[in-house]
């Protein structure tokens, strides 16, 4: 398996500021910061522990109804995860999450792999059934049959290197002894991202994690059980899973929000502690956080106070 969380313990990591300034997800100061910056955090995060870095994927955006709160600023997923692995040194690199659909697997396979190589054995493949149906229309791919697509390019993704070369005959692939290198350094870890149970059962079926889509604490003995109904009945039982769970989006520099902030649902750092404790009793061991701040210097003091100030409250008998 190659789940990323130890036994017994828990991992913690952002999705990055900066690559993508859709309305829901980004603050004001983003819409004028620079790729240093983005490294900037990229390293901060690093230092202060966090386990892993998270970058979204859209390739282009529809102007319909739909997308109107969406960006058409979203950096490419792959190309922005190699950048930030010639930045760092230890820090995982997850797309949360890449829409598997829009690519033929044998690439998937090897921009991952490639990733993997380049730095050190840090990729992580984080995947999608993807939601903008007009982005699928672009790109001429059937939006009804996005789950199915996601399915075979997962099973197709898993036997990619299982030798050198390699086949595979699905419903909407085939290929016969093909080979894909580099191969990654480790066993590529797969989380799958969704809110409902199809995104949960696949996460059983084929993943090694789940991407949370801001599910309440309350839905995790179903998502638990579901994960793992299904590990059990594609043979994997016992598997071990990165439980992904996202806590409020905080603010941890004071115990009330200052004016000029998207709404924020956590201040201080009792507030996360309490969900990130919360979340772990429920089950879950992977969490990925929100930052809320007005300037990039707000934004990055706010790693340290997590590491110095939350994760002791997490720790604490």
């Amino acid at each position: 398996m190659a789940a990323i969380t130890p036994t017994g313990g828990w991992t913690h990591g952002v999705a990055l500021p900066v690559h993508t300034l859709t309305a829901t997800l980004a603050d004001p100061w983003e819409h004028t910061a620079t790729v240093d910056d983005l490294v900037r955090v990229a390293r901060r995060a690093e230092a202060t522990g966090h386990h892993f870095v998270g970058v979204t994927d859209h390739v282009a955006i529809p102007d319909n109804e739909y997308a109107a709160h969406m960006s058409t600023v979203w950096y490419d997923t792959v190309a922005t995860l190699a950048y930030l692995a010639a930045c760092t040194e230890t820090v995982n690199l997850a797309s949360v999450v890449w829409i598997a659909a829009y690519r033929h697997p044998l690439q998937t396979a090897k921009s991952f792999a490639t990733l993997d190589h380049l730095s050190g054995g840090r990729a992580i493949l984080g995947v999608g059934a993807g939601h903008v149906e007009a982005e699928f229309d672009a790109l001429g791919v059937d939006f009804e049959v996005r789950g199915r697509l996601l399915d075979e390019t997962l099973e197709a993704v898993r036997g990619a290197f299982d030798s050198r070369y390699v086949s595979h005959t699905g419903e909407a692939f085939s290929y016969h002894d093909m080979g894909v290198g580099p191969a990654p350094v480790r066993e590529l870890p797969v989380w799958v991202g969704g809110s409902g149970r199809a995104a949960w059962r696949r996460a059983g079926r084929l993943g090694d994690g789940y991407v949370p889509m801001g599910n309440p604490v309350s839905q995790y003995g179903e998502i638990i059980d579901a994960m793992n109904s299904a590990a059990a009945a594609a043979g994997r039982d016992g598997a071990r899973f990165d439980v992904g769970f996202m806590p409020p989006w905080c603010y941890l520099l004071a115990d009330a929000a200052p004016e000029g902030l998207p709404p924020v649902m956590a201040c201080g750092a009792e507030p996360l502690a309490a969900s990130i404790r919360a979340g772990r009793e429920a089950g879950a061991n992977t969490f990925h956080l929100k930052f809320r701040a007005r300037t990039l210097e707000e934004y990055l003091e706010q790693f340290d106070v997590f590491a110095e100030s939350v994760v002791p409250l997490v720790n604490e008998p």
